[in-house]
C-alpha cells in the first residue's frame, strides 16, 4: 500500500510543473486526486489548453484515480464547489494541496494596479478560498464525531520569505501565505487539520520565464547527473505533509533537489532598552549602529 492509500486530495495549479508532479506521485501512492487548473496562460489571462483534464487522464491510463476541476481558486463559489466536487467524486475530503499560481513581475515604479491586484487574487486569496471552504467541510464532519486526519499543505516561496527585486506582488502574496499557514495551523488542529507550507526550488513555466534563472533551471546535459530542478523532487516531501502518518504543523518547509530544510519566521534580534520614552537623537546613537 502507498503512503497516500485512501486518501482524498485537491491539487491546485496541477496541470503543470509542481502541481503535476504532485498530482501524478499522489496517484501513484494510492491516493484519489482532484486535478485542479484552469488551464491559463502563466499570467493568468488566456485560456491555453485544459491541462487539468490533460493530467486527469494520465494519471488513470497508469490506473490510479483522478477527475479534473476547472474552478478558478480564487473565486468564492467556485471554491465551494471545488470541494464539493471532491466529496461527491469520492465521498470525502482529506488533503488540499494549494498551489496554484500567476507571475507578472515588475519593478515597482512601474507596476500597474492589475498587474498587483491579479497576482495578489490568484496566490493569497487563490490559498484563503479553498482553505477557507475545504476547513468548514472538515469542522462539520469532526462536529459530527468524525475522526478528522487531514492535512493542508500551502505554497510559498524565498521571494516573500526573503526577497527579490521585481516581484512586489508576488513576494507580498507568498509573505501572506506564509502567515496564514501559521495562522490556520492554529486554528484548525482543533478540528484535526494540519497546516504546513513548502517553498520549492523547481523548473516550472513561471521560473523558466524568469530573468536570471532560465539558464539555471534548465535540465543537466549529462543524463547521469542527478536533476536537482527537476519538480518531481519536491513531490514526496509534498506527500510526506500530506499523510495521515505525519504529525507535523505549523511549519514551512525550503526543498530544492535532495535539500529540505525548515525556515524560521521573523524573530526579534537583541535590541536597546531604557526605562523611558526614546528621544530620536538617542535612539540615533544607540540603535543605529546596532542595524548597521
Amino acid at each position: 500500500m502507498g503512503s497516500l492509500e485512501g486518501r482524498v486530495a485537491i491539487i491546485t495549479g496541477a496541470g503543470r510543473g509542481l502541481g503535476r508532479a504532485y498530482a501524478r506521485f499522489f496517484a501513484s501512492e494510492g491516493a484519489s486526486v482532484v486535478v485542479n487548473d484552469a488551464g491559463l496562460d502563466r499570467a493568468g489571462e488566456r485560456p491555453e489548453s485544459d491541462a487539468a483534464g490533460a493530467v486527469a487522464a494520465e494519471i488513470r491510463a497508469a490506473g490510479g484515480e483522478a477527475v479534473a476541476s476547472r474552478e478558478d481558486v480564487s473565486d468564492w463559489e467556485a471554491g465551494a464547489r471545488l470541494v464539493r466536487n471532491a466529496v461527491d467524486a469520492y465521498g470525502r475530503l482529506d488533503v488540499l494541496v494549494n498551489n496554484a499560481g500567476i507571475l507578472r513581475d515588475r519593478a515597482i515604479v512601474n507596476m500597474a494596479e492589475d498587474e498587483w491586484d491579479q497576482v495578489i487574487r490568484v496566490h493569497l486569496k487563490g490559498h484563503f478560498v479553498p482553505l477557507r471552504h475545504a476547513a468548514a467541510y472538515w469542522r462539520e464532519r469532526s462536529k459530527a464525531g468524525d475522526r478528522v486526519r487531514a492535512a493542508v499543505v500551502n505554497t510559498s516561496s524565498t521571494s516573500g520569505l526573503q526577497g527579490n527585486p521585481g516581484q512586489a506582488n508576488y513576494g507580498s502574496a507568498k509573505a501572506g501565505i506564509a502567515a496564514l499557514t501559521v495562522i490556520a495551523a492554529m486554528e484548525l488542529g482543533r478540528y484535526g487539520v494540519r497546516v504546513n507550507g513548502i517553498v520549492p526550488a523547481a523548473r516550472t513555466r513561471l521560473t523558466e520565464s524568469t530573468p536570471g534563472l532560465d539558464e539555471i533551471v534548465r535540465p543537466p546535459e549529462d543524463d547521469g547527473r542527478f536533476d536537482e530542478w527537476d519538480p518531481d523532487n519536491v513531490s514526496p516531501v509534498v506527500a510526506w505533509l500530506a499523510s495521515e502518518g505525519c504529525g507535523v504543523t505549523g511549519r514551512l518547509l525550503y526543498v530544492f533537489g535532495g535539500t529540505v530544510q525548515p525556515m524560521s519566521g521573523w524573530t526579534r534580534e537583541p535590541g536597546v532598552e531604557q526605562p523611558g520614552r526614546w528621544r530620536i537623537e538617542k535612539l540615533g546613537e544607540e540603535l543605529g549602529p546596532l542595524l548597521g
